[in-house]
């Protein structure tokens, strides 16, 4: 019988086969071939015991994997959902950007969402949209009390499997149960002193949906911080940068304090978002400020 691994605690993986979920041991060759299954891994599994509550069996072969994340520690993902609130704690662009580069990073498509919705103006909405699809972003805004906001929302989570990730207090736990009312998310009180929410998800797990639909939340970071990147790779994961690629009057141009760069020409043009500009100032002069890496090559984006 197919499956895919729902949870792993303990030595235990949770396989959800569409109509059951069984609690499995993984076959002793696993451990051989120094293998170890996954959250979202797809599997065949023998059953072993239907009298039990939950049933049992064995997990005996691995299907092939399409992609694994290190962090979380999850396979087979088709995408990423980025939820920040709009307001209440209002979003660190800082950190939105990291995100956004560690999901080009692994490759996986991003969604930004932005809930909380009802608790905005007109004017935060628009700079939100405007600052984020101009870089090639998908942008959408929800509330839980809005119902009408997450059509589009289920739409594109439908037949996926889709990472959730973003910081604490966003309100991620709240639409995951609107979203998939079976998983009963434990949701927490945001701190009144630092308006920042308490960690409610302690280990990965896959929620089942709808049928193919599969959502992996992940515990809500604090910080971010970029890896395997040279601070003159960075300028490759601004997308709005590219058509000013080979524009500047010196090649090799970082858009810094360079004269005749043609990224800041576009910027005091309005035509570049002014918080990324900033952001990536920021995250430019964080990678300028580690220890060099001889051994890995500046330049074009990985």
């Amino acid at each position: 019988m197919k499956g895919k691994i729902i949870k792993s605690i303990a030595g235990f993986y949770e396989v959800h086969t569409g109509d059951n979920i069984y609690r499995c041991r993984a076959r002793g060759v696993f451990r051989a071939l120094g293998v170890k299954p996954l959250v979202g891994d797809d599997v065949e599994i023998e059953i072993t015991d239907t009298v039990s509550v939950p049933m049992e069996g064995n997990v005996v072969r691995l299907l092939p994997r399409k992609n694994e994340l290190v962090r979380p520690n999850v396979a087979n993902v088709d995408q990423a959902l980025l939820i920040f609130a709009i307001t209440h704690p209002a979003p660190s662009y800082n950190m939105l950007d990291r995100f956004l580069i560690t999901m080009n990073q692994k490759h996986l498509p991003a969604i930004l969402c932005f809930n909380k919705q009802d608790l905005a103006t007109e004017e935060e909405i628009r700079e939100l949209r405007e600052t984020y699809e101009s870089c090639g972003c998908r942008v959408l805004f929800v509330s839980v009390l809005s119902p009408d906001t997450l059509k589009e929302l289920r739409k594109i989570l439908q037949g996926k499997t889709t990472v959730l990730t973003g910081p604490s207090g966003v309100g991620k736990s709240t639409l995951i149960n609107t979203i998939c009312p079976g998983a009963r998310m434990e949701t927490g009180e945001l701190s009144r002193k630092i308006s920042r929410g308490k960690n409610t998800t302690r280990h990965v797990e896959l929620l089942a949906g709808d049928e193919e639909t599969y959502l992996v939340d992940t515990p809500g970071f604090t910080s971010l911080y970029l890896m395997d990147m040279e601070p003159e790779q960075l300028r490759y994961y601004y997308p709005e940068f590219d058509e000013y690629e080979g524009k500047c009057r010196f090649d090799g141009c970082v858009h810094q304090k360079e004269p005749g760069c043609a990224v800041r020409a576009a910027l005091e043009e309005g035509r570049i978002s002014r918080i990324r500009y900033k952001n990536y100032g920021e995250l430019f002069e964080e990678l300028k400020g580690r220890k060099p890496d001889y051994s890995k090559k500046s330049g074009r984006k990985p």
